[in-house]
């Protein structure tokens, strides 16, 4: 499902301050830790985030949580050029709870919040689970063409908004992926690896169950479209669906109980998160 397509442009208040800052954060990021000799990999695995969300961060496009600068600070012996950003950061991270289109801000609003989130995808990746270089290759290839800031920003917004997974506690997540989103492999075979690697990771996440719908199954309760559930805190579930740029966050009911329903009965007939794993795998394997 796409996520952010943009209405407006985004004001120049918005664009050079924030994005700037973690341009200049990240390339500070970067040669900190290549002065120490570590990896991305092995800076990851230290303050617990994958190689991808290092990467991001580095390239700008993701928003470095404090905590994050304070461990990276000392390990990286940065002498508190990061922990001195973070005034700064906390400051940045509020502007951007305003930058999505206004037509997405209830929804982005709601899931940066929300207690549960449940996701059904039929084309490709969900945003949330995109790494930075295969959102990149969607926004690349999608008609009308775009600028390269334009990407960037598309890129940038949608990383922004997987820090649903930096929560503590961490709300209930589930997703449904259609098989043949694993058989697409977007940004080529080397982007999709490091994707199918990310995607396993997310899967063992403990609030996190990831099924796979095989393409081979008989029937199925939604040829429709894609869509969303997600519950606020101390609100009721809705749903968002997207169709060719036409969002609609859905309120009704008993619109919202026909989702679910749907989305309860595709469950039942899905892999299983360990046969789905499994299957990620195998396909990971093949590439």
């Amino acid at each position: 499902m796409t996520d952010e397509r943009e209405r407006r442009p985004e004001t120049p208040a918005e664009a050079d301050g924030t994005i700037e800052l973690f341009s200049t954060l990240g390339k500070m990021l970067r040669r900190l830790r290549e002065r120490t000799g570590m990896t991305q990999k092995e800076l990851g695995q230290q303050v617990g985030y994958g190689p991808d969300q290092i990467s991001a961060m580095e390239r700008g496009v993701r928003v470095p949580r404090p905590e994050f600068l304070e461990k990276a600070d000392e390990l990286l012996n940065a002498g508190g050029l990061l922990t001195d950003a973070m005034e700064d950061v906390e400051q940045a991270m509020s502007k951007r709870r305003t930058r999505h289109p206004e037509w997405y801000r209830s929804y982005a609003a709601l899931e940066a919040e929300a207690v549960e989130l449940h996701f059904y995808a039929i084309h490709g990746m969900p945003g949330l689970l995109q790494t930075p270089d295969y959102a990149h290759a969607v926004f690349v290839k999608r008609r009308p063409l775009l600028s390269e800031e334009a990407i960037e920003k598309r890129v940038s917004d949608r990383l922004s908004r997987q820090q649903v997974f930096d929560r503590a506690p961490l709300p209930v997540i589930s997703y449904v992926l259609e098989e043949v989103i694993l058989d697409r492999p977007i940004g080529g075979k080397a982007v999709f690896a490091e994707q199918l690697e990310r995607l396993l990771r997310i899967s063992r996440l403990r609030a996190v169950e990831l099924q796979i719908m095989p393409t081979n199954v008989e029937e199925h309760p939604n040829l429709d479209s894609a869509f969303n559930l997600l519950t606020p805190q101390k609100h009721a579930q809705v749903g968002y669906t997207e169709a060719q740029g036409y969002p609609r966050l859905i309120t009704d009911a008993e619109e919202v109980r026909k989702l679910a329903e749907r989305y309860g009965i595709m469950r039942a007939l899905a892999l299983n998160p360990l046969e789905s794993r499994a299957l990620i795998e195998k396909k990971l394997g093949e590439l």
